[in-house]
């Protein structure tokens, strides 16, 4: 059976009135934002399908964008790639980011310590996008690299993110990321579970509920003066045991308190 194509999440309905939002700069980047690691270019076909635009709407942005210099046509494929510049956006973003150097240190020595990987994400509408990433000695490869995004609402990451936030802010991602019925409501009890957890014990796990074969752990990264991360360790559950999960959850803690103290008022 096909894989459903995921759409990128559509514009909200506060924007339909604001007379300072741009709707035709924000559809350009919602194409832009249509693309994933490992595609191979995409088509204006395909483009319209992941961002629920018309395809002759696709058609003028992509013209407009390689115009730009921010798309790159192949004449061989009829098919678009980001190109140089538009990667130079998220390079300059990445640099921009104080916290990955203080964090990656401290994220390398306790993904050496447990020998699986840590990661640091920021939110991306309703998903997680890693910032930063440092593997452990375990040979076992789990796929995602910087830039790579994975679901908010199911992720270790995503909830501990979620757990994070004051209640009215993560009441209004909730009605977005749960859909009004039985699997969004199991969504919804699962994270409010997290919550729970992270209030308990400063940490929430996942066993299996990202995806079937991995375990893993998040914590909230809250910093003076910046929006919310959050990091997380997980790996597979052949390496990284639902009985080890608590003593990870401590650890990781302990690492989120140091990178929070770095960045203190008056650091």
């Amino acid at each position: 059976m096909r894989k459903r194509e995921e759409q990128v999440p559509a514009l909200g309905d506060d924007t339909d009135d604001d007379p300072r939002f741009v709707v035709a700069l924000a559809r350009g980047l919602s194409v832009l934002k249509a693309f994933r690691r490992g595609d191979p270019g995409l088509g204006n076909q395909e483009l319209a399908q992941r961002t629920g635009l018309a395809k002759s709407t696709i058609s003028r942005l992509t013209y407009t964008l390689s115009r730009l210099g921010y798309l790159e046509y192949s004449m061989t494929t009829g098919r678009y790639s980001l190109s140089v510049a538009a990667l130079a956006l998220g390079f300059s973003a990445l640099g921009g980011l104080a916290v990955r150097d203080v964090a990656r240190p401290m994220m390398q020595a306790l993904a050496d310590r447990v020998g699986c990987s840590v990661a640091l994400g920021a939110p991306d509408r309703r998903t997680m996008v890693y910032v930063e990433h440092c593997q452990g000695s375990s040979p076992l490869h789990m796929g995602i690299e910087v830039g790579s995004h994975i679901r908010m609402a199911t992720s270790a990451m995503g909830r501990a993110y979620l757990a994070g936030l004051d209640a009215t802010a993560r009441e209004r991602l909730l009605d977005d990321l749960c859909s009004p019925d039985e699997a969004g409501e199991a969504i919804r009890q699962g994270i409010l579970r997290s919550v729970d957890q992270y209030h308990a014990h400063g940490f929430v796990t996942s066993v299996g509920e990202w995806k079937a074969e991995v375990n893993s752990v998040g914590v909230p990264i809250l910093l003076h003066g910046s929006q919310p991360f959050a990091l997380n360790c997980g790996g597979s559950a052949l390496i990284l045991k639902q009985d080890e999960l608590d003593d990870v959850g401590r650890e990781l803690t302990r690492t989120a308190r140091l990178i929070e103290q770095a960045f203190g008022p008056g650091s």
